[in-house]
């Protein structure tokens, strides 16, 4: 949870690119990926907690001040340089979002088997199912990025990230809205939603 819904940029001339999307789609497994090939990553979570601008927790999370954040990043980022920053709210504070996508009934699973609360579990399942992450980053972010993790070993999400940072994709691949959960799943709603 956050304090503002306002984007925050870190310096206009950085190319900051945020790995967003629901918990258990694969952010921090991707990110990990990226550092081993020399990319810098940084953790959203780690960031607001080394540059203390976390103010309050609410329900286990962090309630971040976007501004102070925005304000520390700027000091810290080479104003010509690409940044990476990884987490489920780090589209708050990027020029570019790459939304990772899941299907919704694998996503349950994986949060299952990390022995989350059936409550959080279903409210991330219902957050992946109608968009909520995109959707935010399609309001906060001058370009927005698409990718079905699904199917995908990290290291082919990995590539995809990479050809997206470096430029050397064709836009209609990873655009917003080539995932459409509801319409894909329409049949199997009432299975993704029971235990």
């Amino acid at each position: 949870m956050i304090n503002s819904r306002e984007t925050v940029k870190a310096n206009d001339k950085s190319r900051v690119f945020a790995i967003t999307g629901t918990p258990g789609v694969g952010k921090t497994s991707v990110a990990e990926m990226l550092r081993s090939r020399g990319y810098t990553v940084y953790s959203f979570n780690e960031l607001a907690k080394k540059l203390d601008c976390i103010i309050d927790y609410e329900d286990e999370c962090a309630v971040v001040d976007l501004e102070k954040l925005n304000t520390m990043l700027n000091m810290m980022f080479s104003p010509e340089g690409t940044v990476v920053v990884e987490g489920h709210l780090s589209h708050h504070i990027a020029d570019t979002a790459i939304v990772l996508r899941c299907n919704p009934i694998q996503l349950k699973e994986r949060l299952l088997k990390r022995g989350w609360k059936y409550e959080k579990v279903m409210e991330n399942v219902e957050a992946e199912l109608i968009d909520s992450i995109l959707v935010e980053a399609l309001e906060m972010c001058e370009r927005v990025y698409e990718i079905d993790t699904t199917e995908k070993s990290v290291e082919e999400v990995a590539k995809a990230i990479i050809s997206i940072i470096e430029g050397d994709i064709e836009n209609e691949i990873y655009k917003p809205g080539n995932v459409d959960w509801i319409s894909e799943l329409e049949e199997k709603i009432d299975e993704i939603i029971r235990l």
